[in-house]
């Protein structure tokens, strides 16, 4: 039998490191470290898609970071899981900056947020999971978008604005930008399981200012784009989650200032966690300095929060809120561990 304090034999989890431009697998089951490849520079987010037993990773610049980077990347990097070796490299051209990933199995398709061009506001790249071709772009009417999810029933897609207050939509069946949702801001950003909420981090960072007043993930009503509940936390929420039971997990970014901070200042972060069905607050669990990005295990048993300032990733046992492993990924400056992405082992 598994341990509850592991993943299942055969799985493993990949972390990309920002600055060390690689991408780590580890063993879900031993946290042992199993292979490292290195990619192209400045990955940030990564992608499995379990009917071709591909990773897709995101690079973003060609070094620094947000408003502060010295030229735009274009590139999604193809790594085969089994062998661990690149296996394709496509290109987002004639957009750049590629940020959030999401995958529609149904339809075969990878959409990629990129921010604007000199011609064309942020949007939403489409791409062929089968043949790698390009196959569109949807306009978001917003500078930077940033992480992207689609609905449940694949219908539409919901992407945060760094640089705008709202949530940007698509109806992904049209090909078209369908509105917007207005918050204060955004972040990290999820949907529940039966389509009918999403979560929203709000407001969005502000590094060089002073924390966020009423930090917290908004509850929004899809039906409506109206928020109808807030999630408080004691301060800034970057990454929000939801497991496979319905928990919502945030990642709270922690300075213990009044003033704030400039990257590489945070202190130990904290992984929030929101029960499901009712969302009442379950507790928190101390994690990595800047916690970035979260998923969990298919089971929702595990969680893993990246920090991209201690450059760790925490791995939570998330019925006993209980920190139960720290793993560990190379960098060349301060900026490391980012995007994650767990990997099932095939099964017959």
């Amino acid at each position: 039998m598994t341990p509850t304090t592991a993943g299942s034999p055969g799985d493993l989890l990949a972390v990309v490191s920002q600055t060390g431009s690689t991408v780590t697998f580890f063993d879900a089951a031993t946290h042992e470290r199993r292979d490292v490849l290195q990619l192209p520079p400045q990955p940030h987010e990564l992608c499995f898609n379990p009917d071709r037993r591909l990773l897709y990773c995101a690079s973003t610049y060609t070094s620094g970071f947000y408003h502060a980077n010295e030229g735009r990347s274009h590139e999604i990097t193809v790594i085969d899981v089994d062998t661990r070796t690149i296996v394709d490299t496509l290109t987002t051209a004639p957009d750049h900056a590629p940020h959030g990933l999401a995958l529609d199995r149904a339809r075969a398709r990878l959409y990629v947020s990129v921010e604007a061009t000199e011609t064309e506001p942020g949007g939403v790249v489409i791409i062929d999971t089968r043949t790698h071709e390009r196959l569109g772009r949807i306009p978001t009417m917003a500078p930077g978008p940033h992480w992207f999810i689609i609905s449940p029933d694949g219908h539409r897609g919901y992407t945060t604005n760094k640089e705008a207050p709202f949530v940007s939509v698509v109806d992904l069946d049209r090909g078209v930008f369908a509105g917007r949702i207005d918050v204060p801001g955004s972040e990290g950003l999820d949907i529940s399981h039966d389509g009918r909420h999403l979560y929203v981090a709000t407001p969005k960072a502000d590094f060089n200012g002073p924390p966020a007043e009423q930090p917290g993930v908004q509850v929004i009503d899809t039906s409506t784009g109206k928020a109808v509940r807030t999630l408080t936390t004691r301060e800034q929420v970057m990454p929000v989650h939801v497991t496979a039971t319905g928990a919502v997990l945030a990642g709270e970014l922690r300075t213990g200032t009044a003033q704030g901070g400039p990257l590489g200042s945070q202190l130990p972060g904290a992984l929030t966690v929101f029960a499901p069905g009712t969302l009442a607050r379950v507790g928190e669990v101390q994690v990595g300095r800047f916690p970035l990005t979260i998923t969990s295990s298919p089971d929702g048993r595990l969680g893993y929060v990246s920090g991209v300032v201690s450059n760790t990733v925490t791995v939570v046992d998330l019925e006993n809120l209980q920190p139960i492993a720290t793993l560990d990924v190379d960098r060349d400056d301060n900026s490391g561990a980012h995007g994650l992405a767990y990997i099932k082992a095939p099964r017959d």
